[in-house]
């Protein structure tokens, strides 16, 4: 990995040309990807002979973090391009891997395949977002932007729109979406920690975060990039190898993408096994007389908590006066300490515990069959057909944010900046769709396997029999995995198992049975994705602030030395307050990332997109298309989204326009950008002429020669 400083910048890798160049990469990565094979065949032979599971989870978490940490000491670098953008010498295949490990972020590896399991064929709308995303970028933004040559998205919207203020909107945009996203890697950095060292959740967060700082803070742009192809290259194998296992152990077959449609027609006749067991309605009738005992409470909240308070403490009395065992006497002491304090925390607590209780007074544990398209019925009665409409309403305004927010998150657009031309960085994407298709069109399958091993082999299970690693992932977070005995027969119904999405393909190892040691390596790998994208994340927002808050807006005489300390000092600052706000376990990582792609479609993307291909948008089109697409999409979350309104006191009633969830908010925010841009633009002056020329330069490149000379 040494071999990947340039000699301007006192290391040890002198490259001729880019040839040699790449084929030195081949070889360190060659080399690389053999070590990390035999290092894992190592620790399964130490398992076999005895080596204790915590320390193998120690040694994959040691050795995960030394590994990008070194690489971020032979990377370190000064050197403002270097820092920045990587020189602007990175191979496109290469650009494409570390892509593929930026954008495989904690939601991507562990939380997809958990929400496939969840939501069936409405988690799709992940996967196709995601997926045509790229295809924007390629066609739309990607080798355009890398013709301006600038270094940041902030840096674009400064010189297309000839002012600092679209500039400092850009910056402002960039670090609301680039935290809201970073929160959720370090959250997921956290969960992953804790599962393999047994340390405390925000201990782990901490662990988790040396890995990041020292890489990213010592070389930037240059070390975070030959960190992530790294980290590719262990989250692939590490998501591939176990869903490869579940498919040869159900089916005989090695390519689970291919036994995928064979699985789910098993796992349709399960479920409608399942719905019809007498067992699991048992299970779904003590979950209704929970929500109608909660009903009644919440009638009368005052009385029903005096009643819960003095029953705890008579209860208690009589244990005591009993002479009862220690044991009986801490669990009525527990029993009256968890009894709400006041009124306002009763009334919180009863209504969430039935909002629980109805969501699992349901067939399928509350799952939606996961072939089934749509909730609904467009055949049915009216309720039917409107609940029909508004799930596949919610299904296209899903697809359409993550598609136009993957095409507008500055982490990602800023990959392109790092190839030497504009042909490299269109092979770039191409490359990158590649990698992430490697992933995204196993997750589907993975989601599916595991759901029919937990269907066939989980179910029906005795409690004193459960496999070792249900206990153990609920002693992580009861919230991410509980088994309880709900109607008192001794065997595990499915409606008795709550399983968080987060913990599927953490668990998938375990539940099909191989041995801890590939449970590490799956660990290490989304340890590899979370990590990888919180070095994007965070580089991005530390570059908004020093280079175009600092240097563009405050000190252009800047020394290239001081704006790399500044970017260096604020990247500290930046991880610490998203390490902090991610302890608080704030919301599921899937809505914070669904949040930042709103966030980023509504910010970015009509300015981008009108900056690149209308040579009329002007500065002030920008500004107020900017703030009022971002705006909207914020009011709506804020509004309707329940963390968001808790944070910010709402307390008005939950008003859906259209029906529109809060994850797709971005769906009002992006029209209204557009439309701001184009009536603000055709009101205002048109652009100066040199504007007007770059833009025609940059998309009829023939017309008019170089356009870096003219971007200088």
């Amino acid at each position: 990995m040494a071999g990947m400083a340039p000699e301007s910048d006192g290391g040890i890798f002198s490259a001729s040309s880019n040839t040699a160049f790449k084929q030195q990469l081949n070889k360190v990565y060659a080399w690389y990807t053999g070590g990390f094979v035999v290092f894992v065949i190592a620790l399964a032979i130490l398992e076999q002979m005895g080596l204790p599971r915590n320390w193998i989870g120690y040694i994959f978490l040691a050795a995960t973090v030394l590994l990008y940490g070194g690489i971020g000491v032979m990377s370190r670098t000064n050197d403002a391009a270097e820092y920045y953008v990587a020189g602007r010498r990175v191979p496109a295949m290469y650009n494409g891997m570390a892509t593929g490990a930026d954008w495989m972020s904690a939601a991507s590896f562990i939380g997809m395949a958990g929400t496939l399991y969840l939501t069936g064929y409405g988690g799709l709308a992940f996967i196709m977002g995601w997926t045509g995303g790229y295809c924007l970028v390629a066609l739309f933004l990607a080798p355009y932007l890398r013709k301006f040559g600038q270094f940041t998205i902030p840096d674009f919207l400064g010189a297309r729109y000839d002012g600092n203020l679209p500039r400092l909107l850009g910056i402002l945009a960039a670090i609301l979406c680039s935290f809201t996203y970073v929160v959720a890697q370090i959250y997921g950095v956290g969960l992953i920690t804790t599962r393999l060292t047994g340390v405390a959740f925000e201990l782990g967060i901490f662990l988790g975060l040396g890995g990041i700082l020292v890489c990213s803070f010592l070389g930037g742009m240059r070390a975070v990039t030959w960190t992530q192809v790294a980290q590719y290259i262990i989250l692939i194998v590490a998501y591939l190898i176990p869903v490869v296992w579940l498919s040869v152990k159900q089916t005989g077959v090695p390519i689970p993408q291919a036994v995928y449609g064979y699985q789910l027609e098993k796992v349709t006749a399960k479920e409608k096994e399942l719905i019809d067991d007498p067992k699991e309605k048992e299970v779904i009738a003590v979950f209704k007389a929970r929500s109608d005992e909660l009903a009644e409470k919440l009638k009368d909240v005052k009385g029903a908590l005096e009643n819960d308070r003095n029953a705890a403490t008579k209860k208690l009395e009589e244990l005591k006066a009993a002479n009862a065992s220690p044991e009986d006497i801490k669990k009525a002491e527990k029993a009256l300490a968890d009894v709400p304090a006041n009124e306002e925390a009763a009334k919180k607590a009863w209504t969430a515990a039935k909002a629980a209780a109805d969501a699992r007074a349901r067939p399928l544990a509350g799952m939606p069959r996961h072939a089934a398209q749509f909730a609904g019925d467009p055949n049915g009665d009216e309720k039917a057909k409107e609940t029909f409409n508004t799930s596949r309403l919610n299904f296209l305004a899903l697809v359409f944010c993550l598609m136009v927010g993957t095409a507008a998150l500055p982490h990602i657009l800023m990959r392109y900046y790092t190839t030497p031309s504009v042909k490299e960085a269109r092979s770039s994407v191409t490359w990158s769709l590649f990698f992430i298709f490697l992933l995204y069109f196993t997750a589907p399958a993975l989601a599916v396997l595991v759901k029919y091993e937990i269907f066939t082999v989980l179910v029906g299970t005795p409690f004193d029999k459960l496999p070792a690693w249900v206990g153990q992932w609920a002693a992580v977070d009861a919230t991410l995995l509980s088994v309880t005995d709900v109607n008192k027969d001794g065997i595990l119904q499915l409606g008795e198992m709550r399983i968080g999405g987060d913990i599927v393909v953490l668990a998938t190892p375990e539940i099909g049975g191989l041995p801890y040691v590939i449970s590490g390596m799956v660990a290490a790998g989304g340890l590899a994705a979370a990590l990888s994208t919180a070095d994007g994340l965070l580089l991005t927002i530390a570059n908004a602030l020093s280079h175009d808050l600092y240097f563009k807006m405050i000190d252009p005489n800047a020394s290239t030395a001081r704006r790399v300390t500044i970017s260096k000092a604020l990247l500290l600052v930046v991880a610490l307050a998203a390490a902090y706000v991610a302890a608080q376990k704030p919301a599921d990582i899937l809505f914070l990332v669904s949040a930042a792609f709103s966030f980023a479609a509504a910010a970015f993307f009509p300015a981008l997109v009108l900056g690149i291909f209308w040579k009329r948008a002007t500065k002030w089109g920008a500004v107020v298309g900017m703030i009022g697409g971002l705006g909207v999409t914020f009011y709506y979350m804020v509004t309707t989204q329940a963390w968001l309104r808790g944070v910010f006191g709402v307390t008005s009633p939950v008003e859906l326009w259209y029906g529109i969830l809060p994850i797709s908010a971005g769906v009002f925010g992006v029209p209204l950008g557009f439309a701001l841009i184009i009536i603000v633009s055709l009101l205002t002056p048109a652009p100066r002429r040199e504007i007007q020329e770059l833009v025609e330069h940059v998309r009829y490149p023939s017309l008019v020669g170089d356009i870096n000379t003219k971007a200088t």
